[in-house]
Parts: structure tokens; sequence; C-alpha cells
């Protein structure tokens, strides 16, 4: 007999429960694959101006704070590793070690940001912020890797945050729900979290490894 709670789960038009969570899966990579293209043109813009102008790019990579960037990226990957614990957990029923995994992984976002924001802090007492015309830029190299930096970065902790707002909206509605549907849910959550992980660790060689 169909458990009735798992009909309620599942909305028009889809007939049966498994095709809707093929749609929503389908939906959530066709997103990121438009974020993709976004952080791509990022990616290409460094690209560019390493191409062009190498040492000028290199001696202001290594300008960059990179053990701040380091601490950073061990906070994003722990971080990732568990939203894939919490979703696991939520398959097998156990909701209350999921919420505390994801209640873990969301402390460790937020610590990204704050990491990020005191980094930030830094550079803005070096006069290192290019729209403020600062003393500690000299070229224009200099000042277009900064731009770069300041635009990957920031447009990266904005994802960050609507990242942590998803998670925390599935603590109380799908920590406690033992039924795949949240666990589908879930898991397209933790979907856009490891796609945001994935995009700081190339953002992190890119604006602070290049030698």
């Amino acid at each position: 007999m169909a458990d009735p709670s798992l009909s309620q789960c599942r909305h028009e038009p889809f007939a049966t429960l498994a095709r809707q969570r093929e749609a929503d899966r389908l939906g959530m990579l066709l997103f990121l694959a438009s974020e993709l293209m976004l952080f791509g043109g990022v990616f290409a813009a460094a690209l560019l101006i390493r191409m062009t102008h190498a040492q000028d790019y290199a001696a202001a990579s290594a300008a960059m704070h990179f053990w701040l960037g380091g601490i950073n990226t061990a906070l994003l990957l722990t971080s990732s590793l568990l939203v894939a614990l919490a979703v696991s957990l939520c398959r097998e029923g156990r909701a209350r070690a999921a919420g505390w995994a994801l209640a873990g992984a969301i402390a460790l976002g937020l610590a990204f940001l704050a990491v990020k924001g005191f980094e930030y802090g830094l550079e803005w007492r070096d006069g290192m912020v290019p729209v403020l015309r600062p003393k500690g830029l000299e070229g224009s190299v200099q000042t277009l890797f900064m731009t770069l930096y300041f635009t990957a970065t920031g447009l990266h902790a904005v994802h960050v945050t609507i990242g942590l707002v998803l998670l925390a909206a599935m603590i109380r509605p799908f920590s406690s729900a033992r039924r795949d549907p949240a666990a589908t849910t879930l898991g397209n959550v933790a979907l856009y979290w490891h796609f945001v992980d994935v995009v700081w660790i190339f953002l992190y060689p890119t604006l602070y490894l290049a030698r």
C-alpha cells in the first residue's frame, strides 16, 4: 500500500515521486551550469591578465594573505564534508545527527565569512581597495588585479551567504524528517554548497598562489 505522506510530497505534473526527484535534480544542475558560466567569466579575466602581464600578476598575487586563504579553504572543505554527511544521515532517518551536521556546516561557513571580512579589513588598512585610489597600489596591473580580486571574492561571498541561508532553512523542516523527499531536497541544496566550495578551490590558487 502506498504511503500517503509520500504522495503528498509529489506535485503535478509528475506521475511518480521518482520522476519528480529526477526533475528537481536536473533543475539544480542546470542552475549550477548557469552559475558556472558566471564564474567562468571571472576565471577567463584572470587568465587574460596572467597571460598578458605574467610578472606583474605574480607580484600582485604574492602580496595576498595566502595563509588566510588557506584557512578559509580548510573551513569550506570541512563544511562541505559535514553537508555530505548530513545528506547521508537524513537518508538513514537519523534526524538529530543530520541536524547537528548541518549546524556544524553553517558554523564553518560563518567562520569563512568572518575570516574573509577580517582579510578585507587588512586590505583596507593597507590601502589595497582600488575604488579608493589607495597608496598601496602601484601600477595599472596591480589595480586591475585587486579589482579582479574583490569582484571574484565578493561574488563568491554572496554565494556563500545564499548557501548558508539555504542550509539554515533545511535544519528544522528536513533534519527531523525521515522521508526520501527530505533527503532529495537537502541533496539539491548540498549540490549548491559543494559548487560554492569548488569555486573557492579554484579561486584560491588563481588569486593567492600565482607565481
